[in-house]
């Protein structure tokens, strides 16, 4: 039996899968939560040391359920959530709380940045990217305002992959993909962006570390770390990525004309291409894939927050919730949320705020309430959809991954808002899977020889779709919610001057 290890660091929770490739069955699962530290002027942080109590504790839970089978454990594949931001000293210590991907606090150093640069315009030009609050470069700047002290003992900067990596090779290492999304990166060079580094402090170019090709190794699993995590010494550990990258491997989007929608905390829309796309908005992230080529992106910070807050306020289970939303009409009557919840990204309103809009005594109910929060969420990647379509990138399929995933609702709606065919992959661990096939290309690369592998022909069979569940788009719904979609957009466009 040949184990492969896929992890998925997310920002609540850490997920262990192990899977055997040659019967292509999962064979264990464990996870454990992860906690944040939110403030009211948008602080997200963790601590780095959560993370490796939490990968201790999946890989304690697997032994104690089935013993001996960490032991067999042959090649890892790791995922993290994107741009947060690890601190590290000389030693490998965390210097600070990881700043997240959802922290907001770093506007003032994205305008900062911005100005330094000569502009939006320039940095796009640069780099591919703008700077955004949720991207790592502004968390550097952050700290070099806010902790000079620590700055001038900071001597890496990793991502939490990049750190999980570390913490299971003592190697510091990046790839591309989650790299990219630094903006500390050149998306379309493939290469670490020094002008941008020289923007907060040319020192900071020698803390980066070494970017791996696709399908290289990040290293093997120390002594050190096969005592920390009862693990086998010597198990290849494969270069990783971000959460949507792995997730991309996991779903199958690792040709053109696949996108992948991810329904969790945030919202994202991603789609694999041969050649770089960058969009000159902004809107859309021009990132690379962990598997070579690119991987353009939109990301939304409030995906089932909305959803979430209101059937909690309700007192109702998911099941319950959806079913009240189920009730309502499309376009829930002409009310419409707003999920600002935590700011957005996506359009970039690191100072938004939530709200519910067009409320009459004939709409406002609990049912219209449930429809529009999930129908936002939608919505707000519909934004994503259009910047696909203008680029010319030509969609036929989305693949829908995320706790969201699992609502039929949900899916009819995707199907309809974007008018394309919605598969759901079996399984709700897309990124862990991506990084267990991720595992298996490195392995099966370095068995023979530096001859790489096909990722394609590896996705195409360990990606199983479940059977009956595409739903495709039905023209009397497209066209109302496309009617639905501009009464969002116009409440969207009236009250964005409020939050810039």
């Amino acid at each position: 039996m040949s184990i492969l290890c896929g992890i998925d660091l997310g920002t609540q929770s850490c997920k262990v899968l192990l899977y055997d490739y040659e019967q292509k069955s999962v064979l264990a699962r464990a996870q454990a939560p992860v906690d944040m530290i939110a403030e009211q002027d948008g602080t997200r942080e963790q601590e780095a040391a959560w993370y490796q109590a939490a990968l201790k504790t999946c890989f304690s839970e697997i032994e104690k359920s089935k013993p001996g089978l960490n032991a067999r454990i042959k090649a890892i594949g790791v995922s993290g959530h994107q741009h947060s931001f690890v601190p590290l000293d000389e030693e490998g210590q965390p210097l600070y709380r990881v700043k997240l991907w959802c922290d907001t606090s770093t506007a003032p150093e994205c305008a900062e940045l911005t100005a330094r640069a000569g502009g939006e315009g320039v940095l796009i030009g640069e780099t591919g990217l703008p700077m955004r609050p949720g991207y790592t470069a502004p968390k550097v700047q952050w700290l070099k305002n806010h902790k000079p002290d620590l700055f001038a003992r900071l001597r890496h900067i990793l991502l939490p992959h990049d750190y999980i990596n570390f913490l299971l090779t003592g190697a510091y290492t990046a790839e591309y993909g989650d790299a990219s999304g630094t903006a500390l990166f050149n998306v379309r060079t493939r290469q670490w962006s020094y002008w941008a580094c020289d923007l907060i402090d040319p020192a900071i170019q020698s803390y980066l570390p070494r970017l791996l090709e696709p399908g290289e190794a990040a290293g093997t699993v120390s002594e050190a770390a096969s005592r920390t995590f009862g693990i086998p010494q010597g198990a290849i550990v494969a270069a990783g990525g971000g959460d949507n990258m792995m997730g991309a491997i996991g779903t199958g989007a690792v040709k053109d004309g696949f996108l992948t929608m991810s329904l969790g905390t945030s919202g994202t829309l991603f789609g694999f291409s041969q050649v770089p796309v960058i969009d000159p908005t902004g809107n859309l992230a021009a990132f690379c894939a962990s598997t070579g080529g690119w991987l353009p992106l939109l990301c939304t910070m409030n995906c089932t927050v909305a959803s979430e807050e209101f059937r909690s306020l309700f007192g109702l289970d998911v099941k319950s919730f959806d079913a009240q939303a189920a009730t309502a009409p499309i376009g829930a009557g002409g009310l419409v949320v707003l999920p600002f919840f935590n700011g957005e990204r996506t359009p970039n309103l690191p100072n938004g705020r939530a709200s519910i809009n067009g409320i009459t005594a004939a709409n406002f109910n609990r049912e219209n309430i449930a429809r529009a929060s999930l129908e936002s969420a939608i919505f707000g990647m519909r934004i994503g959809m259009e910047g696909f379509s203008h680029l010319g990138f030509k969609a036929k399929e989305i693949r829908l991954i995320g706790g969201g995933a699992k609502s039929p609702l949900w899916q009819s709606i995707a199907a309809q808002v974007m008018n394309l065919p919605v598969q759901v992959p079996a399984g709700d661990e897309a990124a862990a899977m991506g990084g267990a096939i991720q595992a298996l290309w490195t392995w099966e690369t370095m068995k023979k020889a530096g001859t790489s592998a096909s990722i394609e022909s590896l996705v195409e069979d360990h990606v199983i779709l479940t059977g009956g569940a595409q739903v495709n788009p039905d023209a009397a719904s497209v066209a109302a919610y496309n009617r639905a979609y501009e009464v969002y957009a116009r409440y969207l466009g009236a009250l964005t001057p409020l939050y810039t």
